[in-house]
């Protein structure tokens, strides 16, 4: 079935004919909802900051203008081989000097060491990740005490992407992944409204509290 195709290109682009397609639907939809959960991060110049699902890279490029200490550091991480190689190439010259690392991974499962991150970001990620608590649970592994984590969506879209059983499951609904959140040891767990170029998009706030 066309959704289920599209659902699943949708959570792992592959290098397909969708799956390019795909990757332009990200670029064109997603730069909005990147730059303002890079905003409302408060990035500061020194901090070691983590995008999951970064796609073809928009985040991450955004992020990395902020991180201009030689401390600053930028790691992104993707299911996906295809945006992990897209983004690559995006992001070579940062690559090569170390500013930045990218892997392709699970974010259940992520090559990190305890307590390392700063700040943690993601848009239209959560709601592919097969079990939400353990992927809370590792993020909230990586993160230092009182990092901050900001997630960005538009949820009347997502909302029809599911009446057309587009989104796998119940997890795209933010009530389920802000109770994976609670249940992992995050606090201060909130959702809000935002707005840009007139356009109205949620907001999730996590703290890391150890």
């Amino acid at each position: 079935m066309w959704s289920t195709r599209l659902g699943q290109q949708l959570g792992r682009p592959t290098r397909s004919v969708l799956g390019w397609l795909v990757s332009k639907f990200l670029t064109r939809h997603n730069q909005l909802l990147e730059e303002n959960a890079v905003k409302l991060c408060g990035i500061l110049p020194g901090h070691t900051v983590l995008e999951l699902g970064h796609g073809p890279g928009l985040g991450l490029q955004a992020a990395a203008r902020l991180l201009t200490e030689p401390a600053g550091r930028l790691i992104g991480v993707d299911y996906s081989k295809y945006m992990h190689q897209m983004a690559s190439e995006v992001m070579k010259d940062l690559l090569a000097s170390g500013k930045v690392t990218l892997y392709h991974c699970d974010v259940a499962a992520m090559p990190l060491a305890d307590g390392t991150v700063d700040r943690v970001f993601h848009c239209n990620c959560y709601y592919f990740w097969p079990d939400l608590r353990k992927a809370a649970s590792e993020i909230h592994r990586v993160m230092k005490p009182g990092g901050l984590m900001v997630t960005t969506l538009r949820l009347d879209r997502i909302a029809y992407f599911a009446s057309k059983r587009v989104m796998p499951g119940e997890n795209w609904r933010p009530e389920a992944y802000m109770a994976a959140l609670k249940d992992s040891g995050f606090t201060d767990v909130d959702m809000d409204d935002k707005q840009d170029r007139g356009i109205t998009f949620q907001t999730i706030y996590a703290t890391a509290s150890k």
